[in-house]
């Protein structure tokens, strides 16, 4: 037999075997982009507005609660990617905030609960565009209200967001 086509029947014989796992890799992918899509608050977010509370109360530390449409609102993502995942605003909030992500995806899955949790904040603190930041004191108060250009310097001539900005229009709220 030539060496050429013991080559093509060995290609053919991956092939199919290639054929046979398909089915199992389509599967395993399936199931890899399912976990991916259910939605997931960031890392160092809650989602449960009872337990923030909870935790804000016994720690004396203010609710910043992040309203969003992680998966589709461009202002949402730049916020998060130019001040939430910065280190400067990672510590801040490690020691002065209770982080809760109210999230309005389009494609990432919610349970029941969490969404009528979600739709219930946002009328109860007129939501009317995102991102919006609500801050609450650790008793529930509202203190005040940001978005995305608070974390801007004054006279910005470039719309990127800071997080030493964003920190400095928390702590007016935070001292009243």
């Amino acid at each position: 037999m030539p060496y050429r086509w013991r080559r093509s029947v060995a290609r053919a014989r991956n092939l199919r075997e290639i054929e046979d796992v398909k089915p199992l890799r389509l599967l395993l992918l399936s199931l890899v982009f399912a976990t991916l899509a259910h939605a997931q608050a960031k890392p160092g977010w809650l989602t449960d507005l009872k337990q923030a509370q909870d935790e804000a109360k016994a720690n004396k530390k203010l609710l910043l609660l992040d309203f969003t449409g992680s998966d589709w609102c461009g202002w949402c993502i730049k916020l998060d990617r130019e001040v939430f995942s910065k280190p400067a605003f990672k510590d801040y909030a490690n020691k002065n905030l209770v982080l809760v992500e109210v999230d309005f995806p389009r494609s990432k899955t919610q349970s029941a609960t969490e969404k009528k949790q979600n739709y219930e904040l946002a009328e109860r603190y007129g939501i009317e565009g995102y991102p919006t930041i609500i801050v609450l004191d650790s008793e529930g108060k509202k203190i005040g209200a940001l978005s995305y250009d608070a974390g801007l310097p004054e006279n910005a001539n470039e719309m990127k967001a800071t997080p030493e900005a964003f920190i400095a229009s928390l702590e007016k709220l935070r001292k009243g």
